[in-house]
């Protein structure tokens, strides 16, 4: 089974604009039209990966070009699942940990917090990792993080703290509530944008179904 985890390219910080050009090619043996695009983005379009460079103070010298390949393919996740209302407030270490039933020990963790909700469809802000949530999050080793719900309205330095202890955070994922098994394969995908510490991505899930018995 396979899951695009991927939200429409959109965001709520820049802007997206794109003119097209047209190539006309032609030779004694073809014709066609390239179609040719220059395009402007911010860096908060869609999903997005945010590297700890994104946070000044806790850049560790790794951009879209030089992150290494093997931590975006096939990377073993673990599915963590809440139904949380909007408004709901603070996800704690207590919640995660019985929700799971245990610690997570894959380097990636996907936290789906908003049930089948995505996290347009809630009041911004309004349900949040807690710093014991954090704190649980990078005592288990998680190295990248994929969770519907990050900071409170009151920004209490979630990302500051994910960021210090080596984590990778991808916001604004869709489909969580799609993704139904415990573990999963986690492929993040991006161009290698020169200097970039945040940048849109494609992030997909897989998982084998189990057989059924004939």
């Amino acid at each position: 089974m396979i899951v695009d985890l991927t939200r429409d390219y959109i965001g709520s910080i820049g802007s997206f604009s794109q003119e097209t050009s047209e190539i006309h090619l032609r030779s004694a043996n073809t014709a066609y039209t390239g179609m040719i695009y220059q395009f402007h983005s911010g860096s908060m379009q869609g999903t997005y990966l945010d590297l700890p460079g994104h946070i000044r103070e806790t850049d560790d010298g790794y951009t879209a070009e030089s992150f290494p390949t093997e931590q975006l393919y096939r990377r073993p996740a673990s599915v963590i699942r809440l139904n949380r209302e909007s408004g709901s407030g603070a996800v704690s270490a207590g919640d995660l940990e019985a929700a799971f039933a245990g610690k997570p020990e894959t380097p990636v963790v996907i936290i789906n917090a908003l049930g089948s909700k995505n996290p347009d469809q809630i009041e911004t802000r309004s349900v949040f990792l807690d710093m014991t949530a954090v704190q649980w999050l990078i005592d288990a080793g998680c190295r990248m993080l994929v969770s519907d719900i990050y900071e409170s309205q009151a920004l209490e330095g979630v990302f500051l703290k994910l960021f210090q202890a080596g984590i990778c955070t991808v916001c604004e994922p869709v489909n969580l509530a799609k993704v139904t098994a415990r573990t999963v394969k986690l492929t993040i995908l991006f161009p290698k944008f020169p200097q970039l510490t945040q940048f849109p991505c494609r992030a997909v899930a897989e998982w084998d179904e189990p057989c059924r018995p004939l």
